[in-house]
This record gives structure tokens, C-alpha cells and sequence, in this order.
């Protein structure tokens, strides 16, 4: 019974967060020669994402850094327009997710779920 009841909690918890916007911030750190087409994976993942209402119309923050070791990170503040898109994704973004896997280095990419205030 505590199983059912945990369950039916859990489906009614999703269910009340369903449908509100959830703003992150990406960290991905390039690997060495991968700055550049990462940067140009970023741009595509935001206009995709946009092209598909994925993401509010607010604007997004993208910036480049340099660590002290001399490596190039980005990082991207979004907010998604519903906090289950991440989760269930569209297929066109998994691809462009898939394509900014490979161009990170073993830390890979960094998320946080941030609230505006």
C-alpha cells in the first residue's frame, strides 16, 4: 500500500509541476580543436529549440569563457517553457544533444536548474 500511495504522490507531484517553465544554466566545456563547431551546436540547439516553442521568448544568455587551465567553456541560461520537455525531448534535439556530446571534453556538459528572482 505505502508503494501505491508513493507512487500515485509521485504521478500528482509531476502532474502539479507539468506545464511551468524551468530556467537552466548548460555548461559544456569544449574539447581542444571543438570550440568553434560547438559554438555554431549551441546556436542550432537555440533555434531549434525556438522553432519548436520549446523555450519561452525571453532572451537566452550565452557566453564563452576560458578557464585557468587555458580551456574554452560555454555556458547558456534558458528557460524551458515546460519543465518536462527536457525529459521527453522531441528527437530533433536529442540528435543536436547527441551532436554536443561529442564535442565536450569528460566533464561533458554541466546543468542546473535555476530560479529568477
Amino acid at each position: 500500500m505505502k508503494t501505491l500511495l508513493l507512487t500515485i504522490f509521485s504521478v500528482a507531484a509531476f502532474a502539479a509541476d507539468a506545464g511551468k517553465p524551468e530556467t537552466v544554466i548548460v555548461t559544456c566545456h569544449a574539447k581542444a580543436g571543438a570550440e568553434a563547431e560547438l559554438q555554431r551546436v549551441l546556436a542550432r540547439h537555440w533555434t531549434t529549440a525556438r522553432s519548436l516553442k520549446l523555450v519561452l521568448d525571453t532572451p537566452r544568455l550565452s557566453l564563452r569563457g576560458v578557464d585557468g587551465e587555458g580551456k574554452t567553456y560555454f555556458v547558456e541560461i534558458l528557460t524551458w517553457r515546460d519543465g518536462a520537455i527536457p525529459d521527453h525531448a522531441p528527437a530533433a534535439i536529442q540528435s543536436i544533444w547527441a551532436e554536443m556530446g561529442k564535442l565536450v571534453e569528460g566533464r561533458g556538459i554541466e546543468i542546473a536548474e535555476v530560479t529568477p528572482y
